[in-house]
């Protein structure tokens, strides 16, 4: 064998911590060896083979007991945290380094150099004070003859030795990360939850049913492990198609779930049990408010707290904001004057459908009645209740009437849906062509949201609303001569008494 494969084979045994090459081969998968040398898993056994050398792996149990990121054994099937059965104590490497030459010889030694948060590379030499321990990562060195020669001449010229020193190295609960210690407890082969939606300082959770029996540790943990996390909760239901909010229960921490978040440079506060609130639709809403510009007109539907209202009426728009949820309404009109655009935005507190039978029709009618030679800016529709929003699209069915010529006063629909079809963005464009009684074939674009679940997507489409929909046909109002009038508005803006 060559010269460079046997450097290969010998940096082999070492990193991995293989016997004597006498012994018998286990098949081990590898990838990357350390940070200077790459191999492909199929070269390994074709270089024994040549070789004349069989390898073993070290147990097991070896490996966990070495293993910086793997806590006890025996803290598995626990329900309530005990933090002091998680420490261990594992063997590392170390080299002994004069005090006065710590910090010059530090850089050089970043890649062998032990790399674990909230532990010390540089520790107390106990026999010897005029030295400090510099502790190594033992998958990377296990013997002098592993460091390389840039590491080498870094040492040499410091006059450090390579010599390899043992240091027992103690781990506690405070060293292992959040997924370290949930993957650890929770019973081995299930999934392992432990990212979150942070809404402030709540931490929103969606555990899947085989996780509850933990789920009092599992907020512990996530309190422990995010210093600006103090409550932790878990929805317990579906969202209420009606006012979008959900039942969820305290894992853990304070119950406390009036919250303020901040957005796209804008500040929002809100009670997080009582509004709908989604920190994952943040690019969506910049997205949708990127399409604006200064002097539109803006109608958004479901609104909630604002999160397109209010970065809209940031940008000089007119905006027409409403929701339902009586809650929302006021935390609407709290975060338009938190962020001092309450004299910008109209604000009602109406079911969609009215509000697009009364306020949106009113407004579309007064601008039908502008002069022709007036500069028309656009209006945008928001349509943001991904569950039922296609629903309400037939409200714009005969909406106004007296067709303008030309399509520069018509209004683009930004609506939301939900799919778990194969084709998710054929699917929302055909039901949303149900409830218009159109083709919107060309004349629309799909947006991918986000990916809600396996198989359920969120999606966006948006459309001019055509004009056979828009404006009412005379011969239909013939036939329905009367319209039922929509209920009475309630409205806060700035024209309110």
């Amino acid at each position: 064998m060559s010269s460079g494969e046997l450097v290969m084979l010998r940096n082999i045994c070492r990193i991995f911590n293989f016997v004597k090459p006498e012994t018998r081969l286990k098949t081990v998968s590898l990838t990357k060896l350390d940070h200077r040398l790459f191999i492909k898993p199929a070269s390994l056994p074709a270089l024994c083979r040549r070789s004349s050398v069989t390898l073993l792996a070290m147990p097991e149990q070896k490996k966990r007991d070495m293993d910086l990121s793997t806590p006890p054994a025996g803290v598995r099937g626990m329900t309530q945290l005990d933090r002091g059965a998680f420490r261990k104590t594992i063997s590392v490497p170390a080299i002994k380094v004069k005090k006065e030459v710590i910090n010059k010889l530090m850089k050089s030694l970043k890649n062998v150099a032990l790399q674990r948060p909230g532990i010390k590379r540089v520790v107390e030499d106990p026999d010897d004070e005029n030295h400090r321990l510099v502790l190594l990562d033992p998958f990377t060195i296990s013997s002098a003859s592993c460091f390389g020669e840039s590491e080498k001449a870094a040492m040499k010229q410091l006059e450090v030795s390579t010599e390899i020193h043992t240091y027992d190295l103690e781990l506690a609960y405070e060293n292992f990360k959040s997924e370290e210690v949930l993957r650890a407890v929770l019973p081995e082969g299930q999934d392992v939850t432990y990212g979150f939606s942070r809404v402030g300082h709540i931490a929103h959770m969606n555990l899947r049913e085989h996780q509850l029996p933990f789920k009092s540790l599992i907020g512990q943990v996530i309190i422990d492990k995010n210093s600006s996390i103090t409550s932790v909760v878990n929805k317990t239901n579906i969202i209420d198609t009606t006012y979008r909010n959900f039942q969820m229960e305290v894992l853990a921490g304070e119950d406390n779930m009036a919250t303020k978040v901040r957005e796209n440079s804008v500040t929002y506060e809100f009670d997080f049990s009582k509004v709908y609130w989604n920190s994952r639709l943040s690019t969506e809403h910049e997205r949708i408010v990127s399409l604006l510009e200064p002097g539109d007109t803006v109608f958004d539907v479901f609104a909630g707290v604002g999160p397109f209202a209010i970065p809209a009426a940031r940008k000089s728009c007119s905006v027409f904001a409403n929701d339902l949820n009586p809650e929302s309404y006021k935390w609407l009109q709290h975060n338009c004057k938190l962020n001092k655009v309450d004299k910008k935005i109209h604000v009602f507190n109406l079911d969609g459908r009215d509000f697009i039978l009364g306020a949106v029709k009113e407004q579309l009618t007064e601008r039908l009645h502008k002069a022709t030679t007036q500069k028309k800016n656009t209006v945008h529709i928001v349509m943001n209740l991904p569950a039922l929003a296609i629903e309400f699209l037939d409200a714009f069915k005969n909406l106004l009437e007296n067709q303008p010529s030309g399509d520069s006063s018509l209004p683009f629909v930004h609506c939301y849906g939900f799919s778990k079809h194969d084709n998710p963005a054929r699917d929302i464009q055909e039901r949303a062509e149900g409830f218009l009684g159109t083709s919107l074939e060309g004349h629309c674009t799909v947006h991918l949201v986000r990916n809600v679940a396996p198989n359920k997507e969120m999606m966006c489409i948006s459309f001019q609303v055509p004009p056979e929909v828009l404006f009412r046909n005379r011969s239909e109002e013939q036939d329905n001569p009367e319209e039922p009038a929509p209920k009475r508005q309630k409205c806060d803006g700035p024209d309110s008494p």
